[in-house]
């Protein structure tokens, strides 16, 4: 079954599932699944390091012969044609993020891409729209990974957002399987993009710690971290560190402990640095292939439709 909304006909997809650029981690042995299994694979370059980058578009293209796209995080940009080179790797989709809209739209577009920014707030989402993107990622704060600090939940900034721009929105955090993907679509979505699910994916290339987890964590088991700065806020596993940090963040907040991310990512110690990851992570209870939680996912989301369709049909008929 394939599913027909405005982000497939962009995308050039069977399904509206979009993979989250996670720095480090979506590369292409994730991504490529995700591209083979229907969905939107997105190639990061939040890490910085744009040779290994590159790198990872020449596998893509061995991996799969499915669209797919990269990421281009603003505050993390080290090299002033990042243009250029998103341009040169020949992909068709973007997403920006991590800072002004305005910055790189323009040039995108005119190189022929379709851009998507991600927003976590409403005046965000007007600026992008001012800016020309062709769509959106309204990413709730119960996501993973860097946030706004004046925090929004998906359930109040999706039906917002959507409510004052007709443009293909894609929803982010609290996206894990298709009961929410289903919710996304009611509250006026066409896509939805995940993170935390993907991360403990079998292809995932994060260590199996990392993976286990976020099988293990319960619903409260994420910290919303650096509220109050300096630098972004973040949400992340509940660990020792992590917990420390919720209550105190010091005076360079948590952006150094990052430097040590490698260490946990690939390496597995989960106080080495910060587990970025979404509330969803206490509704995954199990390690599954991209293809098989990508078929549950538009299982679900199927049968939940049909469901409601049938079930409020009747009691309204």
């Amino acid at each position: 079954m394939k599913i027909k909304t405005r982000i497939t006909e962009l995308l050039g997809v069977e399904y509206p599932i979009v993979q989250a650029p996670m720095g480090w981690i979506a590369r292409s042995a994730l991504a490529s699944a995700v591209s083979n299994a229907g969905g939107l694979g997105i190639i990061e370059t939040s890490s910085g390091d744009l040779p290994a980058v590159r790198e990872e578009v020449k596998k893509m293209r061995q991996l799969t012969d499915k669209p797919f796209g990269v990421n281009i995080a603003q505050a993390y940009v080290r090299d002033a044609d990042i243009v250029s080179f998103v341009v040169d790797q020949g992909v068709k989709f973007v997403t920006t993020s991590a800072g002004d809209p305005n910055r790189y739209c323009s040039a995108l577009k005119e190189a022929g891409l379709t851009v998507f920014h991600v927003v976590p707030s409403l005046a965000a989402a007007a600026k992008a729209i001012e800016a020309g993107v062709d769509g959106l990622v309204v990413e709730g704060a119960e996501g993973g990974g860097f946030k706004n600090s004046r925090d929004v939940s998906s359930m109040v900034l999706l039906p917002l957002v959507c409510s004052k721009f007709d443009v293909p929105i894609i929803a982010a955090g609290g996206m894990v399987d298709g009961r929410t993907m289903a919710a996304a679509f009611a509250l006026g979505a066409e896509g939805v993009q995940m993170g935390t699910r993907m991360v403990s994916a079998a292809e995932s290339p994060v260590h199996q710690n990392w993976k286990d987890a976020i099988v293990a964590a319960k619903e409260t088991d994420t910290v919303f971290l650096n509220r109050f700065g300096p630098g972004p806020a973040c949400r992340a596993l509940r660990t020792e560190k992590t917990s420390l940090l919720e209550r105190e963040p010091g005076e360079n907040g948590v952006a150094p402990e990052f430097r040590n991310s490698q260490a946990l990512y690939f390496g597995g110690d989960m106080e080495a640095s910060i587990a970025l990851s979404g509330q969803v992570a206490g509704r995954i209870d199990a390690v599954k292939p991209v293809a098989q939680i990508i078929g549950e996912i538009v299982a679900e989301f199927d049968e939940v439709m049909a469901r409601m369709a049938d079930k409020y049909a009747r009691v309204s008929g």
